[in-house]
């Protein structure tokens, strides 16, 4: 098996908004580790992608079609991997939007588009998966993807950081609701990113050009940006048993230091 020996064996894992950046990331892991994994997207093509390379790759995998932002398609992308694989073990929330805005520009609009993709979607597909777990009286693991600027962020993150900043209390408050169902829910804060999403973000908010990553790695601690992989095998350790009792921590996954000044 690869790095993590196995982690997730014949465990069944939905990976929202799976089909590129940290989600495939993830979604690569989990298959490596073992796990059949369904990942959803709004897009078919990268969707089914991602799947075929799976497959080549021996793994196990199927793909949902489904906008997160919108509630219902939320909780049946749950259904539809449980009508297939029989339930859901582990759920990942990896989907999010970070379009900009400031708290004078932001538009209710604007604002309403992040609260349904950032916090409404990952709210309704934990619904659907903790119901699933506590029918058949199982336990499980789910790990919201978040980010650093929870904590307060770029005051061109406005209505990102309202959402995330209440995905935050979600995780903490179903981790509390549901320890006693043996349903371990955490959050990982990433910090910067080097995502395709974050490359279209960048040209089209920043007007970066090509070197926009080396230029960005030369002004961060660590010499580089957050890389998927990475984040990718700390979620499947988080989802794995080899985590342990951990719940309702949400972990800053970064390289500055919150309360750190220089």
């Amino acid at each position: 098996m690869g790095l993590l020996d196995g982690l997730l064996r014949d465990r069944i894992v939905l990976v929202n908004g799976g089909s590129q950046g940290v989600g495939a990331a993830i979604a690569r892991a989990a298959v490596r580790e073992g796990a059949v994994v369904a990942v959803t997207g709004r897009r078919t093509e990268p969707g089914e992608a991602l799947v075929a390379e799976l497959a080549a790759a021996g793994g196990k995998a199927m793909f949902v079609r489904a906008d997160l932002s919108d509630a219902e398609q939320a909780r049946a992308a749950v259904a539809e991997v449980v009508d297939a694989c029989g339930r859901i073990d582990c759920l990942v929330n990896s989907a999010g939007l970070t379009s900009r805005g400031t708290l004078l520009d932001t538009t209710p609009e604007l604002f309403d588009a992040h609260i349904a993709i950032n916090l409404k979607g990952p709210f309704f597909a934990m619904q659907a998966a903790v119901a699933d777990m506590v029918k058949r009286k199982a336990p499980g693991t789910i790990v919201n993807i978040i980010t650093s600027s929870a904590h307060g962020g770029q005051p061109f993150l406005a209505p990102y950081v309202a959402a995330k900043a209440g995905l935050v209390g979600l995780t903490r408050n179903a981790a509390h609701a549901h320890r006693w169902d043996r349903i371990r829910i955490n959050g990982l804060n990433i910090g910067w990113t080097a995502t395709e999403g974050e490359d279209a973000t960048q040209r089209a908010f920043h007007g970066a050009g090509d070197d926009w990553r080396d230029q960005a790695a030369a002004k961060l601690p660590m010499g580089k940006l957050g890389q998927p992989d990475e984040i990718a095998d700390f979620v499947v350790f988080l989802l794995s048993d080899r985590s342990g009792v951990v719940t309702g921590s949400v972990i800053d996954w970064d390289q500055n230091v919150l309360g750190g000044l220089d």
